[in-house]
């Protein structure tokens, strides 16, 4: 076509292609023409479109680290903002306020954002299945009905698969319905309200003993990083704060962790783990491994939980679940489909996510492949998919075993977006990514922690030192450095703030 760019011809015969069946039933409305035109429009320039889909540490570092120089840096995710982690369990206890953990989105000043869910992706015509959120948050809790919002397609020249997992529930009645998650602020703020709920009622005179006791039991599923560090901050609550305005409910406080695993903190050294079990003896904490919990259900104002190794239910006040990860439903209509004839989505047998080469490249396998005898996607052959990307928890490396860990995603997409600004995203003879471990980190209350980084091993005071080190420095922005320190210095002196609103 004389007088036309490379990517005006392309984006043309884009507008020309025939779009693929939405897989989702609820997908049923038909993109506006104008709203397409439009999106098509601002990728005529010189710039390529690359669009990540997600916020949490994979897509929010490679947003933050793509050059506006260099491309049009669109941003699709339910929320808008980023969350810190590792602080949740500080926000849910009032160590800090909610927006020292956050990071809005809108901040990094990107070309376009959309608050939205991806629906489906057309891989032949470059084009993203988009549905505005209209509801506004967004938490692990799965079972919340969501209002179905706008539909809108969105094209891209480049795309970043960065849309992480959601809590594993592994089918257990009851979980979705009654228990707490801890991946978002929005979760954060549940538990807070849920736990100061529960001291409340079980002051009223009204309430029997019996009745205390079930309230102000709070059990945590899950022994790992995430269920230890709610523990612990917890109980720094209950100590510091809750047991002198509370004073006559304090005999009547419980906290227990309950885990399938022989141990609490697989990731840590036995010696580590044994620490972290005594500090917890000590403080009143209870743990439980091997225990396979097998329902949750509500009997009035508490929950009662069924485990098989125990002869009746329990009654606790709050469950929190931090048992695992499961993938994204995006994740999940995306794995094995048919692309264009060159073979479908590589799935990892191990973690059930989007197989992707060291430079985080998606994998294609090829299609003949029978399933009966073909080898997993680790051993089988598998080829690029041109100008998609992946990273973090929904991804699996071949030939890589990689923890599900916020540092692992935070530097796969710093990785790609560096090769994505020097325009080397789609070349092999690039240097792979390699992973550089920095260490694990938990907090243990009481002023104490566990940190491992190799062979090398630090405990007490001088890790929990170290531990609010790193989370602040890791923090991403100058404010949030600011409001940290700030926050840990109002609740040493005044205590944390157990306001309900």
């Amino acid at each position: 076509m004389p007088g036309l760019t490379r990517l005006q011809c392309r984006s043309l015969m884009r507008l020309s292609g025939r779009a693929t069946p939405i897989a989702r039933q609820q997908v049923t409305n038909k993109t506006p023409p104008a709203r397409h035109a439009s999106s098509q429009a601002a990728s005529n320039g010189s710039k390529e479109r690359i669009v990540i889909l997600g916020s949490g540490w994979a897509g929010y570092a490679v947003g933050r680290t793509l050059k506006p120089s260099t491309a049009t840096r669109i941003l699709i995710s339910p929320r808008s903002h980023f969350v810190f982690t590792p602080l949740l369990a500080s926000t849910s206890v009032g160590t800090l306020e909610f927006r020292a953990a956050i990071e809005p989105v809108r901040r990094l000043n990107l070309d376009e954002f959309h608050q939205a869910w991806a629906s489906d992706i057309d891989f032949q015509r470059k084009v993203i299945r988009v549905e505005a959120n209209t509801r506004g948050d967004v938490g692990a809790v799965t079972g919340i009905q969501l209002t179905k919002g706008t539909e809108f397609e969105v094209p891209y020249d480049k795309l970043v698969l960065a849309v992480g997992c959601y809590s594993q529930t592994f089918g257990i009645e009851g979980v979705k319905e009654h228990a707490c998650f801890l991946r978002d602020i929005g979760d954060a703020r549940i538990i807070r309200l849920k736990v100061l709920a529960a001291f409340e009622k079980a002051s009223l005179p009204t309430t029997s003993d019996e009745e205390r006791h079930k309230l102000l039991h709070f059990a945590v599923v899950g022994g790992g990083p995430t269920g230890i560090e709610f523990a612990a901050e917890l109980h720094d609550l209950v100590r510091d704060d809750l047991s002198k305005l509370f004073p006559d409910l304090k005999r009547f406080v419980a906290i227990t962790i309950y885990d399938i695993a022989p141990k609490v903190l697989p990731m840590f050294d036995q010696s580590l783990a044994n620490y972290a079990t005594e500090m917890f003896r000590r403080q009143g904490i209870t743990v439980k491994t091997e225990h396979h919990l097998q329902r949750i259900r509500r009997e009035g104002d508490h929950l009662m939980l069924k485990a098989k190794e125990l002869p009746e239910e329990v009654g606790a006040g709050v469950v929190v679940w931090s048992t695992g990860l499961t993938q994204n439903p995006l994740t999940s209509l995306l794995l094995g489909r048919e692309i264009d004839g060159l073979g479908k989505i590589a799935k990892d047998p191990r973690t059930g996510g989007i197989v992707t080469d060291e430079h985080m490249r998606v994998q294609l396998e090829p299609l003949q492949a029978k399933v009966s005898t073909a080898p997993s996607a680790a051993e089988s052959p598998t080829t690029p998919l041109p100008d998609v990307f992946a990273v973090g928890d929904c991804t699996a490396v071949k030939g890589r075993n990689y923890p599900a860990t916020a540092q692992v995603a935070s530097q796969q997409a710093a990785y790609l977006a560096k090769q994505l600004n020097k325009g080397e995203a789609n070349s092999s003879s690039s240097a792979p990514f390699k992973f550089r471990n920095l260490g694990t980190m938990a907090y243990l209350g009481s002023w104490r922690a566990i940190h491992q980084s190799g062979k090398d091993e630090l405990k007490g005071r001088a890790a929990w030192i170290l531990w609010r080190t790193a989370y602040l420095t890791k923090s991403m922005s100058i404010k949030n450095k600011i409001m940290i320190p700030v926050y840990w210095l109002i609740t040493w002196l005044f205590g944390r703030d157990i306001s309900r609103f």
